[in-house]
């Protein structure tokens, strides 16, 4: 049953509003260990994955298709039917059902609500499972991932590899999973079994290319369990070449679960501070009359700088929520925080855009573009849609919401009025970047008078009569 006030973003449960966002990636440079061989001896190895969430349920693929018995485990009775059936139950991983189909016949793959029938025969548990933090506080609420370690404990056997990879607060793998799993489990962590955390760096919709193209970091509690580790996953794992990374691809051991843990979260906030410094100038230049891009295009030119773009807002499965978990970690962080508060305003910001370039938008109706929060993605957890439409409606408009990834009655259960094309608008606002949404014209809402872009996606020459304005252009 899904928290109140929150959603599931890929492994993570979230609120349901707030700012939107995009990818989640960065390289490290760090000794790669050397993988040893004892894992690839084996015929197979044994595996239990611990969520068959979006990206769960592809690392359990992944595992099966490199020649591993592997066993998901999922609360979720008709999820794991649908994948005992050989049925991929989300629309939208590439590769994932072709995959499924050939692996659950073979034999590879099967799913389970019991841990019992999958965790004391296993060589190696991933542990996937959401992980919930809290709309106000922003807080991490460990209740499910309480559970499912303690369900793990009872059937934990000696000579086990557990893997954490839901992303986590620096610190959590050590001081909370090491005394639950040994205290349960009645194991010594580095002597019965080994703990490591190994998080995931990858994107919904394309989890396989990415587990290939960027390095596996690990980090265990102690030297053999690292070792363990890079055995492990150079086991289930291969990667693309990167000529570009000075430490080859393939398996990092960082050295701790710490620092793993932090990798992780430095990746995704770099990523949110960026786009917030991106945002602050867009807003200076959307003052004093400069293209913003131009700006931003030029700076880039030069190899020490790399300014994201900015945008309505800034959601996903990574950049709205691991800056909140670095802050629980060290709240002094004032550059963390200040854009976390930059990032989270576009959406408020946008709408007052609209305001000045339409006029009071009471009883005006606004159709919103793009219920995602990024283009091409079926995936509205933290878009920016929500604060948007929020804004609107605070200032007495009418919204109306279009989203070619959903059907009307998907947009009605967000709480939506659904809007489509040739609907008659006063305003429009662009909030994802849906590939189509280039190719819209004035024609496709009559009675537009006033079109504010967030994704730098519209044309304006294909809206004559039709203010346009774009954020940080003139």
């Amino acid at each position: 049953m899904t928290p109140a006030g929150t959603v599931r973003l890929g492994e993570a449960w979230l609120p349901r509003k707030g700012p939107v966002g995009s990818a989640c990636l960065a390289s490290l440079t760090v000794p790669v260990r050397s993988p040893t061989t004892a894992l690839r001896r084996r015929p197979s190895v044994k595996i239990a994955v611990i969520a068959l969430g979006k990206i769960g349920l592809p690392l359990a693929v992944q595992f099966a298709d490199r020649g591993h018995d592997v066993v998901g485990v999922d609360v979720n009775r008709a999820l794991v039917n649908l994948v005992n059936a050989g049925a991929e139950p989300f629309p939208g991983e590439a590769q994932l059902g072709e995959k499924m189909a050939r692996l659950v016949p073979e034999g590879r793959l099967r799913a389970t609500t019991d841990y019992a029938d999958a965790v004391p025969e296993a060589d190696a548990v991933v542990v996937v499972v959401p992980l919930v933090v809290d709309e106000k506080t922003a807080e991490p609420d460990f209740g499910w991932m309480d559970a499912a370690t303690r369900s793990l404990a009872v059937h934990l056997a000696p000579g086990t590899l557990v893997s954490y990879e839901t992303t986590l607060p620096v610190g959590t793998t050590r001081s909370r999973w090491k005394p639950m799993l040994e205290q349960i489990s009645g194991l010594i962590e580095g002597r019965d079994f080994h703990l490591v955390f190994s998080p995931e760096r990858v994107l919904t919709g394309r989890v396989f290319a990415d587990l290939r193209k960027y390095p596996k970091l690990i980090g265990g509690l102690t030297p053999e369990g690292g070792r363990r580790a890079v055995e492990f996953y150079d086991a289930v794992l291969e990667f693309d070449q990167r000529p570009d990374l000075p430490q080859g691809n393939g398996v990092w051991d960082l050295g701790s679960a710490e620092a793993a843990e932090m990798a992780k979260l430095a990746e995704t906030t770099y990523r949110d501070v960026n786009i917030g410094l991106a945002n602050q100038f867009a807003r200076f230049a959307d003052a004093h009359g400069i293209d913003v891009m131009k700006v931003i295009q030029a700076s880039n030119s030069q190899p020490y700088s790399h300014i994201h773009s900015p945008g309505i807002a800034v959601g996903g499965h990574c950049i709205p929520v691991y800056p909140r978990l670095y802050l629980w970690n060290d709240p002094d962080a004032t550059v963390v925080r200040s854009a976390r508060e930059a990032n989270e305003a576009m959406p408020e910001y946008t709408v007052g855009l609209l305001e000045d370039a339409h006029g009071p938008l009471d009883g005006q109706l606004v159709a919103v573009l793009g219920a995602t929060y990024r283009g091409g993605v079926k995936e509205c957890a933290f878009s920016g849609v929500f604060a948007t439409v929020e804004a609107l409606q605070a200032r007495g408009a009418q919204v109306t919401v279009h989203d070619p990834l959903h059907t009307d009655d998907e947009l009605a259960a967000l709480g939506f009025e659904p809007f489509h094309l040739g609907d008659k608008a006063d305003a429009v606002v662009v909030q994802a970047d849906h590939a189509g949404y280039a190719d819209i014209t004035v024609d496709d809402v009559p009675g537009a008078r006033t079109l504010v872009d967030g994704r730098r996606v519209t044309d304006a020459a294909a809206w004559p009569g039709v203010t346009h304005r774009v954020i940080g252009a003139p």
